[in-house]
């Protein structure tokens, strides 16, 4: 018994096939070339087409002092930075609060924090936004709080469906291992809850470009200063310029965020995509 060998029909062949490595599937890109170019292409020849519109039109006096002297730049730049804001704060209260509310001991109040998160968003905007203005004044304070009120509940949803919907299986292995609390939040749950929190984040992006508008009424600035101006004065380029800008401000923002969703989303979460 000591020497009878087993040996496969092609040995030789299996010999040197010892050495080589299994073929592994080639990794897909996880962007096209399409995705990073249309939408940025779509939006360039739109805006090109709409200065050159501008350049052969004849606008009367009221038209002119509406967009000149850098008003146009300074209600978008106003605009942007409302929707900067905004979100900054969204992020900083809605994902640490829907954290804790997955927590055990928080649990029970998860019910109330959504109804009032809800709250939010139910109430018309510019009725949200006049009761802001007569509580705090006219101003970007009002017009922020409101903003901010009105996109927190995509961003706590999805923040706490996504704790949620992590396999128990997963998180007992990892606490089983010795892994902390901390530990299994931040390197096992949040890793797998990244996709869903990164779609509430940029719903609430989309949302607060377009609840923007609506801060010219409570003294905040932004595009909606232009689409205010030529409603009131039935002047249309002025509210063309307005409506473009912010239509085309909301894509290119929705564009960034679904570029993030991907280039954000952990690795091992595509396996068998």
């Amino acid at each position: 018994m000591r020497g009878l060998a087993f040996r496969d029909e092609g040995g030789g062949q299996s010999d040197g096939a010892e050495g080589t490595p299994p073929p592994t599937a080639a990794r897909r890109p996880r962007m096209s070339w399409q995705k990073l170019t249309f939408l940025p292409v779509v939006l360039v020849a739109v805006l090109l087409a709409t200065w050159l519109w501008f350049e052969q039109a004849e606008l009367d006096a009221l038209t002119r002092n509406a967009l000149s002297d850098g008003r146009v730049s300074k209600a978008l730049w106003q605009h942007i930075e409302l929707t900067a804001i905004s979100t900054f704060f969204v992020l900083i209260i809605a994902i640490p609060l829907g954290i804790l509310l997955t927590r055990r001991m928080f649990r029970r109040a998860s019910p109330a924090a959504m109804a009032f998160a809800n709250m939010g968003q139910a109430t018309p905007a510019i009725g949200l936004l006049a009761l802001l203005v007569i509580w705090l004044g006219i101003g970007r304070r009002a017009a922020l709080v409101g903003i901010i009120a009105y996109a927190v509940l995509p961003v706590l949803s999805n923040t706490i469906a996504g704790l949620k919907a992590n396999d128990p299986t997963l998180l007992e292995a990892a606490r089983g291992i010795g892994m902390s609390p901390l530990g299994v939040l931040t390197r096992v749950e949040l890793p797998l809850a990244v996709p869903l929190i990164l779609a509430g984040v940029r719903t609430a992006l989309v949302l607060n470009v377009g609840t923007a508008t609506l801060a010219t009424f409570g003294g905040g600035g932004g595009l909606g200063v232009l689409i205010t101006t030529g409603i009131t004065s039935q002047r249309m380029p002025v509210l063309m310029v307005g409506s473009i800008l912010t239509v085309a401000l909301a894509l290119l923002v929705d564009w960034l965020a679904s570029l993030a969703e991907l280039l954000l989303r952990p690795r091992g979460l595509e396996a068998g995509r």
